[in-house]
């Protein structure tokens, strides 16, 4: 079980990009996805969270700015990411918690529960 995220990149400020994450595996339920961001020399911060039923809470720094949204049937969070400004420069990291499944060899369900779950970073940044 894994995250994959993608889309980021260098966009002049005002610009927007879209990121995504995929989880992939044997994936039984998601519970809540969200993203995180890590600035140069910063602590890693919350950007966006969205739970199993769809709501959603922001950074009051990107409140306005930036949506979150995720389509279930793809296992997918998405990030749109508008009015950027230089001070959104960050690596971005996409998170879940998450249920897989595996089966035994009685072929018995099992499912384990990754309540922590990090994909790869992906790096954003915007010029001023």
């Amino acid at each position: 079980v894994q995250l994959q995220a993608s889309g980021g990149g260098l966009v002049q400020a005002g610009g927007s990009l879209r990121l995504s994450c995929a989880a992939s595996g044997s994936i039984f339920s998601i519970y809540h996805m969200g993203w995180y961001r890590q600035a140069p020399g910063k602590q890693r911060e919350a950007v966006a969270i969205i739970t199993g039923g769809g709501s959603t809470n922001y950074a009051d720094s990107v409140k306005g700015r930036f949506t979150i949204s995720r389509d279930n049937g793809e296992n997918t969070v998405f990030l749109q990411m508008n009015s950027l400004k230089p001070e959104d420069t960050a690596v971005y990291y996409c998170n879940a918690d998450l249920d897989y499944k595996e089966y035994d060899a009685e072929m018995t369900l099992t499912l384990t529960r990754l309540s922590d779950l990090w994909g790869q970073g992906t790096l954003v940044t915007v010029s001023s």
